[in-house]
């Protein structure tokens, strides 16, 4: 179980993101610093309690319409062996000391999570409350579930979304899965025909409209 302190984190999520997203390929802004706010999201836990697991949704507002991003976020005690690449920045949290914070996509932790909340087997926690569900978050599956663990993952940026190529650890036979984690929200946004698996969640838009859509989706491939 995750436990959610009241306290402080310097620099901030947001002060990071406003440098990390401008030098993301589906980033949208061109020439000007993100104006950030936690728009929504929500946590899972990590079985081992040592990863927090976070997936925010921060809308930037310094353009001529706002464009809320979907971020997945792990937070750890000590740097994540062969993640650089995915290193967010390191923060100093009130509580409980340094932290690195890493795009989850490249965190094998969060990544098996996601898994396992696609096949609608972890249950989604609320962004910033300790011990208790989020039922907006809703998860459809109607694959095969998989039997084991993951072995590696391949991560792959496009304009809009990031894909991650996962095999598994599945005992007979090996499975490879795509989870496809959308980058840029778009309200109303639908899961298509071949996806097995999604999940959907919402967000507040600057004005305080209620939004929805596909944070992420499960697609069998080819072993």
């Amino acid at each position: 179980m995750a436990i959610i302190h009241r306290t402080t984190m310097t620099p901030t999520k947001l002060e990071h993101l406003a440098s990390w997203l401008p030098t993301q390929p589906w980033y949208l802004g061109t020439g000007r610093t993100p104006a950030l706010s936690k728009s929504g999201g929500f946590r899972l836990d990590d079985p081992e309690g040592e990863v927090g697991i976070e997936f925010m949704v921060a809308t930037d507002d310094s353009g001529d319409r706002p464009v809320s991003y979907h971020v997945p976020l792990s937070y750890r005690a000590a740097p994540l062996e062969g993640a650089e690449q995915g290193l967010i920045g390191t923060s100093e949290h009130g509580v409980l000391g340094q932290r690195w914070i890493y795009d989850g996509t490249h965190d094998p932790v969060l990544v098996a999570q996601l898994l396992e909340l696609l096949q609608d087997r972890a249950e989604p926690q609320a962004q910033s409350l300790t011990d208790t569900p989020d039922p907006s978050v809703v998860v459809h599956f109607t694959g095969t579930g998989v039997a084991g663990g993951v072995l590696s993952t391949t991560v792959t940026n496009g304009p809009h979304d990031t894909r991650l190529t996962v095999d598994t650890a599945a005992s007979a036979p090996a499975r490879r899965l795509v989870l496809q984690v959308k980058r840029v929200l778009q309200p109303g946004d639908t899961s298509p025909a071949d996806a097995s698996g999604h999940v959907t969640a919402g967000w507040r838009s600057p004005d305080g409209g209620e939004n929805r859509a596909v944070f992420a989706l499960l697609h069998d491939t080819d072993s």
